[in-house]
């Protein structure tokens, strides 16, 4: 069944609706509503949406508005202040999950480069969990929320790597001209929006600043077109939307936007978990269940152990050490993309590809129960632990 798109928002938001409400009920987290409600209708499910392409490309978005708020409410200065002192914990943590995700790849059998992929991409901590289910004033005022911000940037930044990587893998050299434009790019992107904020829009906001329309347009044009450059320079459109937001953090309107944009941002990321399931062919399931289980167990124990352990030699106290270990202890939405990279690059197989989504879906769904019952967030079904 080829659905319009009207009929695939009907699909996709009315049926979130129903299992969101049952999710609520039963005390589970919302997302998992919307993964489930992926795998039913998706292409491998009941097959009533089959063209996930569009979606995907409309549920990307999300993570570009997301990343957009996050930097509203991030003053430069205290971001500088972070990433200097969450660099050591991002490459030493990265370096770590990397090996074992190849060790336990090689044990099920996969061949060393699949193996080296798969490890890759056990790296990265996802934006959408860790940020999604932290209470906003743990976010923008607390030490929690910055040192989190720190290290998923950081984490960003290794991915674009990453896909470099894997990009000029199918050509069989490296492209280290391409590599040190980029390099090149980010600071040559970070000094013109700063100074095209300064000395064109923040003087547009100031003279136009009763016309609430006209704010939030400008808003959605910046958030996307620095998004836009920064993917045409070969950095991610995350990055480019954290640029956008974190130069507008020092305007007065800045909370003004944060707070319109955001029920933009929910919807796109409905989206984005609803393509996740579904993306997965479950036909595939049964030859990568067991490896992804094994996979995923261990990276949701070794990563709260090892970000709890390399915080601690930072001076972090225990209890925030572990805080930031748990709501980290997922992979990343970027760990899906290594895996749709790869394998269009023919690098990886299909079972390696979805042994790496398989584990992704179990690692967010264990990951957020473990967050959602035990720390405070937004979404709790505990009233005691459920913050704003």
């Amino acid at each position: 069944m080829d659905a319009s798109l009207t009929t695939s928002f009907f699909l996709i938001f009315s049926g979130a609706a129903v299992l969101a409400t049952f999710a609520l009920y039963t005390r589970q987290p919302l997302l998992i509503a919307y993964i489930v409600l992926g795998a039913l209708v998706g292409p491998y499910g009941l097959a009533y949406i089959n063209d996930l392409s569009l979606l995907s490309d409309i549920s990307h978005i999300g993570i570009i508005f997301l990343l957009f708020l996050l930097g509203l409410d991030m003053q430069p200065q205290a971001l500088v202040t972070m990433l200097r002192k969450a660099t050591t914990v991002a490459l030493f943590s990265s370096l770590s999950f990397a090996l074992i995700g190849y060790a336990i790849s090689r044990a099920f059998g996969f061949p060393n480069t699949e193996s080296w992929i798969v490890g890759l991409a056990m790296m990265f901590s996802s934006t959408i969990i860790g940020i999604k289910l932290l209470p906003t004033t743990v976010l923008h005022h607390k030490h929690t929320g910055e040192l989190m911000i720190g290290l998923l940037l950081l984490q960003d930044v290794i991915a674009i790597f990453v896909l470099l990587f894997l990009f000029s893998g199918s050509s069989g050299e490296f492209d280290l001209p391409g590599l040190g434009l980029t390099l090149l790019a980010l600071p040559v992107i970070i000094a013109l929006a700063f100074g095209f904020v300064r000395y064109v829009l923040l003087e547009l906001l100031q003279r136009f600043d009763r016309f609430h329309e006209y704010i939030f347009l400008i808003a959605i044009g910046w958030c996307l077109g620095v998004a836009e450059a920064a993917h045409a320079a070969g950095l991610s459109a995350e990055i480019g939307a954290f640029i956008a937001g974190i130069s507008l953090a020092s305007s007065p309107i800045s909370q003004y936007i944060a707070i319109s944009l955001k029920p933009l941002r929910d919807f796109f990321l409905i989206l984005f978990f609803f393509s996740l399931g579904a993306r997965f062919d479950l036909t595939v399931l049964g030859s990568i269940i067991i490896p992804a289980i094994v996979l995923s167990a261990v990276i949701l124990g070794a990563k709260p152990v090892i970000f709890r352990f390399l915080l601690r030699k930072l001076s972090e106290n225990n209890r925030l050490a572990w805080d930031v270990g748990f709501r980290l202890g997922q992979i990343s939405e970027f760990s899906l993309l290594i895996a749709y990279v790869a394998f269009a690059n023919a690098l990886i197989g299909k079972e390696a590809s979805h042994l790496i989504q398989a584990t992704a879906i179990i690692s967010f769904l264990v990951s957020s129960y473990i967050v959602v019952f035990n720390y405070p967030n937004p979404i709790a079904v505990n009233d005691r632990l459920r913050r704003d």
